[in-house]
């Protein structure tokens, strides 16, 4: 392959303004990220560690392989909702190797409200599973939950994808032979308290952790019986009298360590085959990122660029260089992985479609996974692309992508607008992960254009009616719409609700998409078929 030809000048005013603009962005983020990765409210993690618990983040660390990476996922799930007391949705969650295996681990964190769970961790939770299941990932559940927040009751109960879902998936889960540990380290209160109990193998900690259908105040209520909790379903109980438990653990500490042992009778999977390389960090500095990524989104750049700062040597073998140049296609390597890469250089066109769908069938064929890098405004518009039909090339590529069934992955760095998202394997063309940097931006078309539609919408319905709008209306119309798109179009607003698997910082892109592709082999990759494709 040959070695990608940078045309940034790194020492230049436009690169060094951008990138003292990027820093500022990155500052924020990460400040943001420190304040949620502390949890609940000072008082609730102070009673936490009184009761000689660890907090959820050292139990991870604890529970992990030293001196390998944790991914953690959705760190900012429910940020700026229910007045910012769900730090990360009360729940950590995330992709860790414990004993050389590549594992999913659910951490419930008791400082934010007990561990209780609302939309946001519900969602969070039942992702991590189906990120389990479609690459074959054990789980290890770190119970320490009093299950649904009753508050907010009619919004985690009763739907498909509510409560109910965890217990679903394990189920299915292990029907796959997906090894799922439970560590009761506290509550395990009501239907959570079917995570232990569909577990493979379940630990309890002594004097801490409980399991029950119904808590004490529900027995007494229920039967008039006056139990205390320990003699409900204590440790003592579980592991002596019902055998829900398997594994007593004098604490925390204790109860990591029996965890670690399971997991050396675990069976590591038979990896997808993969020509699989020695990695080579990038010819760039991936730090140049920061100089180079889109604060300003009109403003083109060419995402070459960006793959150069992220594929090993730098190097790239492109396909098609020169047809359809507004989406840049071709092999490389990431961590020694191959990859193909499809990364936006401007809008798409009806040949830009049919080059896609051309590298995408070649990538299926040869079992390589695809990797998304958006920077999409959408597809073309206009009379003479609708006459071309637009609408049918576009839906070979949309076929495309949907039908890969190699692992696809997908990295928001700038825009990400329109059909242009669902081509580029946005969230509901189900990317194994999709990440989006600080700086990005997710709606379904740019605030400008929003708002001249709406507006354009607007004079059309009163100028039928005699009427026009007048000047300091339409600012008034202009600057609310855009203020709406702004901030709904954010990266935070997106990963609050979980429309991304996280946000990341743009140098960790190389190392959490190496490890993203790792994962992917724990299950071999199914032959792909495609559907109809209007010619």
């Amino acid at each position: 392959m040959f070695r990608l030809e940078s045309k940034i000048d790194v020492k230049g005013s436009e690169f060094l303004k951008n990138r003292e603009d990027y820093l500022r962005i990155l500052a924020e983020f990460k400040e943001t990220l420190s304040k949620v990765r502390r949890g609940g409210p000072p008082q609730s993690v102070a009673r936490h560690k009184e009761r000689g618990k660890l907090l959820a983040r050292e139990r991870i660390d604890l529970l992990v392989d030293r001196n390998t990476p944790f991914i953690e996922l959705s760190t900012l799930a429910a940020f700026g909702l229910y007045e910012n007391e769900f730090p990360a949705a009360g729940i950590i969650t995330g992709i860790g190797v414990i004993h050389g295996k590549e594992t999913m681990i659910i951490a419930n964190d008791a400082t934010v409200k007990g561990g209780t769970y609302v939309k946001e961790t519900i969602k969070k939770h039942v992702r991590a599973q189906e990120i389990a299941m479609e690459n074959h990932l054990p789980c290890v559940y770190l119970v320490d939950s009093g299950g649904v927040f009753l508050p907010e009751q009619a919004n985690v109960f009763p739907d498909k994808y509510d409560f109910g879902r965890f217990f679903f998936n394990q189920a299915r889960l292990s029907s796959k032979g997906i090894p799922q540990i439970a560590v009761v380290m506290g509550s395990c209160t009501a239907g959570g308290a079917y995570v232990p109990a569909m577990s493979d193998e379940t630990i309890i900690v002594r004097n801490q952790g409980t399991i029950f259908i119904g808590g004490p105040p529900l027995v007494k209520a229920a039967t008039g019986e006056e139990v205390t909790a320990e003699e409900l379903g204590g440790a003592e109980v579980h592991t002596t009298i019902s055998g829900v438990a398997d594994h007593l653990a004098e604490d925390d500490t204790h109860a990591i360590r029996i965890c670690r042992n399971i997991f050396e009778s675990i069976r590591r999977n038979e990896y997808q085959p993969m020509d699989v390389i020695p990695s080579e960090e990038p010819y760039y500095d991936a730090e140049e990122l920061y100089g180079i990524l889109p604060i300003d989104l009109k403003k083109p750049v060419d995402s070459r660029e960006i793959i150069a700062r992220i594929v090993d040597g730098s190097k790239f073998h492109e396909f098609k260089e020169r047809y359809a140049p507004t989406l840049v296609t071709g092999f490389a390597h990431i961590m020694g992985f191959p990859v193909g890469i499809l990364a936006n250089n401007g809008v798409l066109f009806s040949e830009t479609s049919l080059k896609a769908a051309h590298f995408i069938q070649l990538c299926t064929s040869r079992s390589i996974p695809l990797l998304f890098l958006q920077n999409i405004t959408g597809f073309i518009v206009g009379k003479e692309y609708e006459h071309r039909g637009i609408a049918r090339d576009g839906a070979k590529f949309v076929h495309a992508v949907a039908n890969a069934n190699v692992p696809k992955f997908t990295v928001i760095f700038g825009g990400s607008f329109g059909a242009g998202n669902y081509a580029m394997a946005g969230r509901a063309y189900e990317p194994r992960l999709l990440f989006m940097y600080p700086n990005s931006k997710i709606s379904v078309m740019g605030g400008e254009q929003a708002a001249n539609v709406l507006i354009t919408v607007k004079e059309d319905q009163l100028r039928a009616q005699g009427k026009a709008l007048l000047p300091e209306e339409r600012e008034k119309m202009l600057q609310t719409i855009l203020k709406k798109y702004e901030v709904e179009g954010s990266a935070y607003y997106s990963t609050a609700r979980l429309w991304d698997d996280g946000i990341i910082d743009p140098v960790d892109t190389r190392k959490i998409l190496g490890l993203s592709i790792a994962i992917s082999r724990n299950r071999n990759y199914e032959k792909t078929q495609y559907g109809v494709f209007r010619m």
